[in-house]
């Protein structure tokens, strides 16, 4: 099940000006400001920073749809024609990540708690 459009992902290549830039445009502090991961919580929505993210191949922002079983749903995306840019990783905590790519070429996100 698929729980909604909660999060989006920048990758940046200077993670203190994309602070500072993202900190004036969102008017609040970063709640998360880590070497891996810098977040925002603005008007019900997370925003995050990755300086790793150009790395891992991401060239643009990602949305990350919250869903309660990601290994399920990758694989639905993968049998629907979807193409693996980021395999499914835990990024702390028991959070499961995973990104894929549409036909088109969009970058699609998935995203889910360890509550969940």
């Amino acid at each position: 099940m698929t729980t909604g459009l909660r999060t989006i992902v920048y990758p940046v290549k200077d993670p203190e000006r994309a602070k500072a830039f993202f900190t004036a445009l969102l008017g609040v502090e970063p709640f998360a400001d880590e070497p891996y991961y810098i977040g925002y919580k603005a008007a019900g929505q997370d925003v995050g920073l990755d300086p790793n993210g150009h790395a891992q191949g991401l060239t643009g922002p990602v949305p990350y749809w919250h869903v309660t079983d990601l290994r399920e749903r990758f694989a639905a995306l993968l049998e629907a024609g979807g193409e693996v840019v980021q395999d499914v990783r835990d990024v702390g905590g028991g959070r499961l990540v995973a990104s894929v790519r549409d036909g088109d070429g969009n970058l699609v996100g998935l995203l889910q708690d360890p509550a969940a």
